[in-house]
């Protein structure tokens, strides 16, 4: 199972690489900019893939270690991740040839095995020497990011199936924008505000701001403020909860024993 979270974590990147250079289709920016949506992010967010990826990669290779083998975290986060991986990997082909429903399920399911191993690091009372910087903070930033474009995704398959109005999207985008800050408060706080998480959650809903702020489309401005509110909320719950922590908002565990 090591030597394959090492495949999937090295998958990522190489299938990305032939996805930017058009070689299952039109690339995610040229999709994205057919199907606007009011949750998609300025373009410059999507370089947190490069930093995930990397990170990835580091943790692939730190788990590796002999001392790491039989470390029970590990062996029960190996599939996890290397399913996580995988998925993150299968959604780029899949979604260059707009396949949306398959995309769909993929991100979601990839987002559901990277949320759940971020879970498991951070409320790990028995850490491996090293584990927050080589695994911890790689896979909560991958969760992070996921997080949120789950929620994107779901909003250009509304948009490419006309599934809800297309000319007035404001209404299901705030119900969508919604879901994502209970979604991501309350895995912040079921992680007791892991900066990982937090961090790439709070770079997408900048994104979206910049995005949103200067769009045409009708309700961008509101949505543009919708993403500042939520990245307030979150920004003020991590703090909160890593200051503060006998009261661990929305994780579920609010004793002082805790």
């Amino acid at each position: 199972m090591r030597l394959s979270v090492l495949f999937a974590a090295v998958l990522m990147p190489v299938v990305a690489w032939f996805s930017q250079q058009g070689y299952f289709g039109p690339d995610n920016g040229a999709i994205s900019d057919r199907y606007p949506t009011l949750l998609v992010a300025a373009g410059y967010a999507f370089a947190i893939w490069g930093v995930i990826f990397l990170l990835d990669l580091a943790f692939a290779l730190w788990q590796l270690r002999a001392r790491l083998r039989e470390d029970d975290t590990l062996q029960r986060l190996r599939p996890a991740a290397a399913a996580g991986f995988t998925l993150t990997a299968l959604w780029m082909p899949i979604f260059s040839q707009q396949w949306f429903w398959l995309a769909l399920a993929v991100i979601w399911l990839a987002l559901a095995c990277m949320a759940w191993s971020a879970v498991l690091l951070s409320r790990d009372p028995t850490p491996a020497p090293g584990q927050a910087l080589w695994a911890k903070f790689a896979i909560s930033l991958h969760a992070g990011w996921l997080s949120l474009a789950a929620f994107l995704n779901t909003a250009q398959v509304v948009v490419a199936y006309r599934l809800l109005p297309v000319d007035d999207m404001l209404g299901w985008s705030l119900a969508l924008f919604a879901a994502a800050a209970l979604l991501v408060l309350l895995l912040n706080g079921r992680m007791r505000g892991n900066l990982g998480y937090a961090a790439a959650a709070l770079w997408g809903l900048i994104g979206v701001y910049l995005k949103q702020s200067e769009s045409a489309l009708n309700g961008a401005q509101v949505a543009a403020w919708c993403a500042v509110a939520i990245a307030a909320l979150v920004l003020v719950q991590t703090l909160w909860l890593r200051l503060h922590p006998r009261h661990r908002v929305f994780s579920g565990h609010l004793s002082p024993g805790e």
